[in-house]
């Protein structure tokens, strides 16, 4: 069966997601994180994806990115990927791929997804009980945007803008999306969309960017019920998106 095609469009965020082989680690020290950020950096600004937020866990990696070109997301993927093995493999001694595949992409809704993406990435450690507040995670964005931490990497997306009328009130609108858990639903429409590399949003959004590339609309239709679904288990064991 052949692999479904990515949807790169300019001007929207995307949601990218690449993981170690067989979901084992591709950061063993405090430096490779480091590492992966400068190239993240570096990358991003070469091939014009601003960066709204990002995590970097043990065995893998969120971004949400709006590219300026269609071909800016894999360009990133693709440079991000090269060098950060190159390194790896020099700093430990070992040959061969780190990443499983190709990565996994979605184009984001802003209006009705920006946040919950946001979300959904920066909770990541939490889900993983690896901390009790995103705060409290040193590799991930979450900082920046909550508690006013410097990180040059990032640029706000305009809706990030109108939480506030200034950066307090931004902050604090900002914290508040984060004191509840995201909804089951949410959690598996995002890990539906990457999982199929299908556009993350409302019905209407979706079905207009398919239609514009000609591509048919994969995504199942709302109607859950509420809770932890098995079909959401099945997803985790098909996709490894447990996180």
């Amino acid at each position: 069966m052949p692999r479904r095609p990515r949807i790169h469009l300019a001007g929207l965020p995307m949601h990218l997601v690449q993981r170690g082989i067989n979901r084992e680690p591709c950061f063993f020290a405090e430096e490779d994180y480091h590492c992966y950020l400068h190239w993240l950096q570096k990358s991003a600004a070469d091939w014009g994806c601003p960066i709204h937020a990002y995590v970097l866990m043990t065995n893998h990696v969120h971004l949400l990115v709006t590219p300026q070109r269609s071909d800016g997301p894999a360009k990133l993927m693709q440079s991000l990927g090269r060098r950060y093995v190159q390194y790896v493999n020099r700093a430990y001694k070992r040959s061969g791929s780190l990443w499983e595949g190709r990565y996994k992409s979605s184009i984001v809704q802003a209006e009705t997804y920006l946040f919950a993406c946001m979300r959904y990435i920066k909770l990541n450690p939490v889900r993983a009980a690896m901390v009790a507040d995103p705060g409290q995670y040193r590799w991930s964005s979450y900082r920046h945007n909550g508690l006013g931490q410097a990180d040059e990497r990032l640029t706000p997306h305009p809706l990030f803008q109108d939480l506030g009328r200034d950066a307090d009130q931004r902050r604090n609108s900002y914290r508040a999306l984060f004191r509840s858990e995201l909804d089951d639903d949410a959690i598996t429409d995002i890990r539906l969309a990457l999982a199929q590399s299908q556009p993350l949003g409302d019905d209407r959004f979706a079905e207009r960017i398919c239609a514009r590339l000609g591509m048919r609309r994969a995504m199942p239709g709302r109607g859950r019920p509420p809770g932890k679904t098995k079909a959401a288990d099945a997803l985790e064991e098909q996709t490894g998106f447990g996180f």
